[in-house]
């Protein structure tokens, strides 16, 4: 019989996991002796923090990040053919959106091994569910290009698409180019068109505001290496 694979939520920075991850997930953790990870050092410190009752000298690590080999994946499920629970941990907050481990999960399906997401902060859907924006139809983007005229074609694009969708637009950058792209944004944007800036969500620094570019651009906040989600929808279909 197969193990199934368990996709364990972490905290999004330094918050106490009982704050933030509901009891159920520490009963899978005080049993799991088998992990996935995208940095192993991460893991080994989440694991101590929660509590986990089971020695981290007695735990099997695999180390999955954006640079593992496709031919290297099947590998990572050897634990869960061969019967083992086996969980699979993000960076930060639930695993595979916005994560490698997205690539595990598909694979778990296609070996007939059963995928248990359990309950945990995501800082996509908090920031949605606190923007005020439309969170019936949205786009989550990911990162957008570096490139500031690439960048600033995709805003622009993204910003036709929310007015004649209706559609919030969400996306993210590196914490050390977050100002530029909030002034990426302000610059590019319809004074009218309304951005959420969430920032340190679930953190005692926490910081969430939903204002039109043209209120940003009068006032913008420090959110410089600060880990943040941008959401921004036109409500000027002109």
């Amino acid at each position: 019989m197969k193990g199934s694979l368990y996709l364990v939520p972490t905290v999004l920075g330094d918050t106490p996991p009982s704050e933030v991850i509901p009891a159920s997930v520490f009963g899978v953790l005080n049993r799991l002796k088998h992990y996935i990870a995208e940095d192993i050092r991460t893991a080994r410190r989440f694991l101590k923090k929660a509590g986990s009752s089971v020695p981290i000298d007695d735990i099997q690590f695999m180390e999955l990040n954006k640079y593992t080999n496709e031919n290297e994946l099947a590998g990572f499920l050897q634990y869960a053919k061969a019967g083992f629970d086996t969980g699979l941990l993000s960076e930060a907050g639930v695993p595979c959106v916005a994560d490698p481990g997205s690539r595990i999960t598909a694979l778990a399906h296609k070996s007939g091994i059963r995928v248990i997401p359990l309950t945990g902060p995501s800082s996509i859907i908090l920031a949605l569910m606190a923007s005020g924006l439309n969170g019936q139809n949205f786009t989550f983007h990911g990162y957008l290009p570096v490139r500031s005229g690439e960048r600033n074609k995709i805003l622009k694009k993204l910003e036709q698409e929310s007015a004649l969708k209706s559609q919030a637009q969400v996306f993210m950058e590196t914490p050390y180019r977050n100002m530029q792209i909030m002034d990426a944004i302000i610059s590019v944007c319809k004074p009218s068109t309304l951005l959420c800036i969430a920032s340190d969500l679930t953190l005692e620094s926490e910081f969430i505001s939903t204002r039109s570019v043209s209120q940003w651009g009068k006032k913008r906040p420090d959110i410089h290496k600060r880990p943040a989600i941008f959401i921004i929808q036109n409500i000027d279909k002109k």
